[in-house]
């Protein structure tokens, strides 16, 4: 009895020590940006206005600190309608302002996804993807489903309607 009773409190010391060791890492990936779906701005039932704040916010740090590869919603007002990247996969460019005054390339894969047709300067965009880090202010890809099934895709969103 007493060995069983013993074993019982190994096992809950382990759990308690693993969650102990789990939890830091849990919280770095789970943060603004972060791997977590129910982390990613704006895609909570809070208050919009506050997690477009927190996504600036994140941009903004990952710009200064050349941070890259973390997914990221967030919104901004088009700038410029570029030409299409035509090597490899064909994108979609676009230049999106964010109100923080940093601008986003938005490179939307429309091998994979649908093309935008309306969008103009001016416009509202709503975008999740994958945010890579260059001397302009970052680059948002992966807007698109993942054909692979693998990882959840990201979209972009013009006038209520979601590109995937």
């Amino acid at each position: 009895m007493r060995q069983s009773g013993f074993r019982r409190y190994r096992w809950v010391l382990v759990g308690l020590l693993v969650l102990a060791a789990v939890t830091p890492l849990v919280k770095q990936l789970g943060g603004a940006g972060g791997l977590f779906p129910s982390s990613v701005p704006g895609s909570d039932t809070g208050d919009g206005v506050a997690s477009q704040s927190r996504a600036e916010t994140t941009l903004k740090h990952a710009f200064e600190t050349h941070r890259e590869a973390f997914w990221i919603e967030a919104a901004g007002r088009v700038e410029r309608v570029l030409a299409d990247d035509r090597e490899g996969s064909r994108h979609q460019r676009i230049i999106v302002a964010l109100a923080t005054g940093q601008t986003l390339l938005v490179a939307h894969n429309i091998d994979v996804a649908p093309r935008l047709a309306s969008i103009a300067p001016g416009d509202r965009l709503r975008f999740r993807g994958e945010y890579v880090w260059n001397a302009q202010g970052g680059v948002i890809h992966w807007t698109h489903h993942d054909p692979g099934g693998e990882r959840p895709g990201g979209w972009l969103e013009l006038d209520g309607r979601r590109y995937r």
